[in-house]
């Protein structure tokens, strides 16, 4: 099969090859992929400056974003039919047996092996999926919209699940990425009553974006002061909560300054660079940091209803659509800041769509 691989522990060392198609083994369920989303982190893989904190395997098909349909069925696996549509969650291998995994929380689980880094991802023809993972796609919910559900969980699992919004709120997102558009779309379902999305030079498309999705406020930190900017809203003292959605180090020192006493900051980049400064503010004013990684089922089920319903539009971030072979281009134009989101499709996506 095509895939995308990771070849080597080196900057640029990555592209299209003839790959082994993978096998359903005892339970274990073949997936089709039709499309497959770019993370920022498939980004980092491509110049290797990807979390030093993240232990890959070389060579290793890159992708964790996917939506396809059911292929083949191993044996022992019940529930699950060829030609069931799905969403696939990143999860790919977890203990089971921890104290995390029976409570809920496999995504913390220090076994964990995650698609696209420790595991074979979704930047292929097929992939092999643990039923756990999977989720059926709503009827009428396009396979791209459809495999925008991971980072749009990730957006959930920050916004809800760990930091819970509440009505009324100012919430301050740091990024203007796919997260961080996603983060804001959340947040304003969440009943925020203000939303500042803070971006650089690179990001006018997105900031763009960020307006009219609603933001109320969406600035170039390089040409507008953002701590001056929250202190004019609401009561002054600052934002209720700070979404870092960057994956710079610098940027929370700059979300110490932006947070009101006892509020909260959700960490959600990756920063790799070591800090510099101080985080005292953070005890001196009470704030929260939270640590927010992946989601779980639940997440899922939830992110999938909210698309079904309508109420989040996925279609509406995707920037542009790629073929495998161009997907130097689909990564670049995320980079260049030209697309809030690129995804790439299949061989089958493109005789399914005729694209």
């Amino acid at each position: 099969m095509r895939a995308l691989v990771k070849y080597a522990d080196e900057a640029h060392a990555i592209e299209v090859r003839d790959h082994p198609d993978p096998v359903a083994d005892h339970g274990e369920v073949l997936v089709r992929v039709h499309t497959v989303g770019v993370c920022g982190s498939d980004i980092h893989m491509w110049h290797n400056t990807q979390s030093k904190s993240s232990v890959q395997k070389l060579p290793v098909v890159l992708g964790h974003e996917s939506a396809g349909v059911v292929a083949d069925v191993g044996a022992g696996v019940d529930g699950w039919s060829v030609g069931d549509r799905v969403v696939c969650e990143t999860a790919a291998s977890i203990c089971g047996k921890c104290a995390l995994c029976r409570t809920g929380r496999y995504n913390l689980c220090p076994s964990r092996q995650g698609y696209g880094l420790a595991r074979d991802g979704a930047m292929a023809e097929y992939v092999v999926a643990e039923p756990r993972v999977l989720h059926r796609i709503p009827d009428g919910l396009s396979f791209g919209s459809a495999a925008l559900t991971e980072p749009y969980a990730v957006a959930y699992n920050a916004v809800v699940e760990r930091a819970g919004v509440k009505p009324g709120s100012l919430v301050v997102i740091q990024g203007a990425g796919t997260i961080g558009i996603n983060a804001l779309q959340v947040a304003r379902l969440s009943g925020a009553a203000t939303t500042v999305v803070l971006g650089t030079a690179v990001d006018g498309h997105r900031l763009a974006t960020a307006r009219q999705f609603g933001a109320d406020h969406a600035i170039d930190i390089t040409a507008e002061d953002p701590v001056a900017l929250v202190r004019s809203l609401h009561d002054g003292l600052g934002a209720d909560l700070v979404v870092d959605a960057t994956g710079v180090s610098a940027a929370l020192e700059q979300g110490m300054a932006l947070v009101r006493p006892g509020g909260a900051i959700a960490k959600v980049g990756w920063g790799p660079q070591p800090l510099g400064f101080t985080i005292d503010p953070l005890v001196k004013r009470a704030v929260t940091l939270y640590g927010c990684y992946s989601h779980t089922w639940s997440t899922w089920e939830s992110v999938l209803r909210l698309f079904a319903s309508g109420v989040l539009e996925p279609e509406r971030v995707i920037g542009g659509v790629y073929p495998i072979d161009d997907w130097e281009e689909a990564f670049s134009a995320m980079q260049r800041g030209d697309n809030v989101k690129s995804v790439l499709r299949m061989p089958y996506g493109i005789e399914e769509t005729g694209e």
